[in-house]
């Protein structure tokens, strides 16, 4: 981009020149070598479709589950969470071995082995990670000796990835000293169901938090 002087003003494109007012300035640049049609139909811009149209899913993705936490995750006090939980995102979508390139789904990422450990150890600021002390298997939740809190925060969300949506049940479990108590089931076996967990301490205060 440059400025120039002119008894006469430009405004327009006059070759590969673009001459325009930018804040009382004229200035002239050169033509973008970008072509939205080319970006649409080329066969050389079939890889960059590509991967645009995955980025946007893990986007929208991301930004769904991050919602339907918010009122948890924001205590993780992390300003880089929105770019971290989009790293994590791509990251098991990219697991994804049945679709095609592009087509790719972070849904498909979470039900492998790898997709669901990526989610497990994803951190959430300098929070404690709950997976280092609890674990879920069927409807019942363990705590390990690690684990001291006596109240835990079950959130069941009920993932669409077609739709974007994400349906979420809240339920509040008192250990009382117990190492494991079930919790309620609240939508199909054949839902993609994700549980994230809060752990609290006596004053209410967040110790633990993360997806098991």
């Amino acid at each position: 981009m440059a400025t120039y002087e002119s008894l006469i003003t430009i405004t327009g494109a006059v070759g590969d020149l673009v001459f325009y007012n930018l804040n009382g300035k004229n200035v002239v640049r050169k033509k973008s070598g970008f072509n939205k049609v080319a970006f649409k139909k080329s066969p050389s811009y079939e890889k960059v479709r590509q991967n645009s149209s995955e980025f946007g899913h893990c986007s929208k993705i991301g930004k769904i589950i991050r919602k339907s936490l918010e009122v948890y995750i924001k205590e993780a006090g992390d300003p880089l969470l929105y770019q971290k939980f989009a790293k994590v995102m791509t990251a098991i979508k990219d697991l994804d071995m049945v679709s095609g390139r592009g087509k790719r789904t972070v849904e498909n990422g979470l039900k492998t082995e790898a997709g669901k450990k990526l989610l497990r150890e994803f951190q959430l600021g300098t929070v404690n990670n709950v997976s280092d002390c609890i674990r879920i298997e069927g409807q019942v939740l363990y705590k390990n000796d690690r684990c001291t809190s006596d109240l835990a925060v079950i959130l069941t969300l009920k993932l669409d990835s077609q739709n974007y949506s994400v349906e979420s049940n809240e339920e509040i479990v008192n250990w009382n000293q117990q190492q494991q108590r079930p919790f309620k089931k609240y939508f199909s076996e054949d839902d993609l169901l994700l549980y994230f967990v809060v752990l609290k301490n006596e004053n209410d205060n967040i110790t633990h938090m993360g997806f098991v």
